[in-house]
C-alpha cells in the first residue's frame, strides 16, 4: 500500500486510468464485433458504416496511447478483408 502523499495520488489517478481504459476497450471491442456481424451477415451497407466508426474508434486507441500504430492498423486490415470477402 502506498505510504507517501505521492504515491497515494498516483495510486488514485492510476485507478481512474484503468477505468478510462477499460471503458475504452469495451467500447472498441464492441464496434469490432458489429464490423463481424455484419460480414456475418453479408450487409455491405451496414458493414461500411460499422467499419467506418470501428476505424475511428481504433484511430482513437492510437492517439491515447492503448494501442500501438501496427497493432491498430493490422485490426483495420484484417476487419476490412472480413467484409470484402463476406461481400464479394
Amino acid at each position: 500500500m502506498a505510504n507517501t502523499v505521492q504515491a497515494k495520488k498516483r495510486a488514485r489517478q492510476a485507478e481512474v486510468h484503468r477505468q478510462r481504459n477499460v471503458a475504452f476497450r469495451s467500447q472498441m471491442r464492441t464496434a469490432i464485433k458489429k464490423v463481424l456481424k455484419a460480414a456475418l451477415e453479408k450487409d455491405a451497407a451496414g458493414g461500411q458504416i460499422a467499419y467506418r466508426e470501428a476505424s475511428s474508434v481504433i484511430d482513437r486507441g492510437i492517439s491515447r496511447g492503448l494501442l500501438h500504430r501496427n497493432t491498430a492498423a493490422r485490426y483495420k486490415s484484417r476487419l476490412n478483408t472480413r467484409l470484402h470477402r463476406a461481400s464479394a
